[in-house]
């Protein structure tokens, strides 16, 4: 399994008691929505597959996880910190109006000044706003995803409308 064919449901944050259960952060709504049988611990690049016992959900974002043959401190504290994967076949599918920014992945940039930027290929939450990543002139341009800058998404065709801020481009291109 590739790390392109799955989505990432979150992250191990620790150990909890002595019998291998771990605590989760889930960043992934609805996560609890989904019958998790399997999944995908992210192990230097490589996706391993672990047979769930039980997971439990706690709030919105937290989970307790148990796996199957990880059942002591030991085996759980070899798994903090990595990140975990769900087949993309078992992400629910979404309605178009529960469509958020962080959807944008993977959708066409298109700047009022400078055309056609690129592909979108990350979008990462600060905690002051959603940033986008996308490879413009071989360089990476970050900008930030909010109301000043978005002018327009067409869902259908996988198009967002941006107006950048003047020198924004330049600061990226120059170094």
């Amino acid at each position: 399994m590739k790390t392109e064919d799955c989505f990432r449901l979150g992250s191990i944050l620790k150990t909890k008691g002595l019998k291998g259960e771990m605590q989760l952060y889930i960043d992934f709504e609805d996560a609890d929505a989904i019958k998790i049988k399997s999944l995908f611990v992210d192990i230097a690049g490589k996706l391993v597959p672990y047979f769930v016992s039980s997971i439990k959900f706690l709030q919105k974002n937290q989970a307790y996880l148990n796996l199957e043959d990880v059942d002591t401190i030991e085996k759980a504290a070899m798994l903090v910190k990595k990140d975990i994967y769900l087949p993309n076949k078992v992400k629910p599918k979404k309605k178009k109006e529960e469509f958020t920014l962080k959807d944008v992945k993977g959708f066409i940039a298109v700047d009022e000044t400078h055309g056609e930027l690129g592909e979108i290929l990350d979008v990462v939450e600060y905690p002051q706003q959603l940033i986008a990543s996308v490879n413009f002139k071989n360089k990476e341009v970050l900008f930030p995803l909010n109301v000043e800058i978005i002018k327009g998404i067409d869902v259908e065709g996988g198009e967002i409308y941006i107006a950048l801020p003047d020198g924004l481009l330049d600061v990226y291109l120059e170094g």
